[in-house]
């Protein structure tokens, strides 16, 4: 089996879409799929099993706290910046909105401005949240004065968003190279899977260290100072 390099995908995309569209719609196809690829991360540590959610507890709940929020957040900012208007404040941005522009196929073109709109519309919630909690903190809703709560979410909804917005690239790909893409793959090393591991491994010896230290059967390292 071949792979093509970087390069290469980029310009067979401006090859087969041309000097407008491929460069924009090459970008988002790797926006999305980085996006999944951490979307699957947070999946793999909070979504998976209550039995991993221990483990994180029981090895550092603080910094997994924060890993929890950190990795929400940033899902519902990127899926925020890939639906969001072709420009702000004047500024462009790189957004699946600009797809239904440039596409020359005027039947395509249709197609992608209403499955662009479900994407925007299922992504409503995301920019509630960006707007109102994680780029601005709402006044009246930190101080709970008399505001609207913020739009529910869910992983559910964020795995919605993801489809919708899969489904709108996906719609490129069948219109110029007959196929589609899956963007949604995980990648099973070097990830989440593999540091909840190392917890347990590094868990497990802490109970075998305490059971000899009590015993009295302890080893010359158990009580060694390291420097971490």
């Amino acid at each position: 089996m071949t792979y093509n390099s970087a390069e290469e995908v980029k310009q067979q995309h401006i090859e087969r879409l041309g000097i407008k569209l491929g460069p924009i719609f090459y970008e988002l196809c790797n926006e999305l799929a980085w996006l999944y690829i951490k979307w699957n991360q947070y999946v793999e540590l909070y979504g998976a099993k209550p039995s991993r959610v221990d483990l994180t507890n029981q090895a550092a709940s603080l910094f997994f706290r924060i890993v929890q929020d950190t990795l929400w957040e940033d899902t519902l900012l990127h899926i925020s910046r890939l639906t969001d208007p072709p420009k702000t404040a004047g500024k462009k941005n790189l957004t699946i909105l600009l797809l239904p522009i440039l596409v020359e196929n005027s039947d395509l073109s249709c197609q992608l401005d209403n499955l662009c709109t479900i994407a925007v519309e299922k992504s409503d919630f995301c920019r509630d949240w960006r707007n109102r909690h994680i780029a601005h903190i709402d006044l009246h809703l930190a101080m709970k004065k008399g505001v609207e709560s913020l739009l529910p979410a869910s992983r559910l909804k964020v795995k919605e968003c993801l489809t919708a917005i899969s489904e709108v690239l996906n719609a490129v790909n069948g219109h110029y190279f007959n196929s589609t893409t899956m963007f949604d793959w995980a990648d099973d090393h070097r990830g989440a899977v593999d540091l909840l591991y190392l917890i347990d491994d590094g868990l497990r010896s802490v109970k075998e260290r305490q059971v000899r230290i009590k015993a009295g059967n302890y080893l010359p390292g158990d009580y060694k100072a390291r420097d971490i």
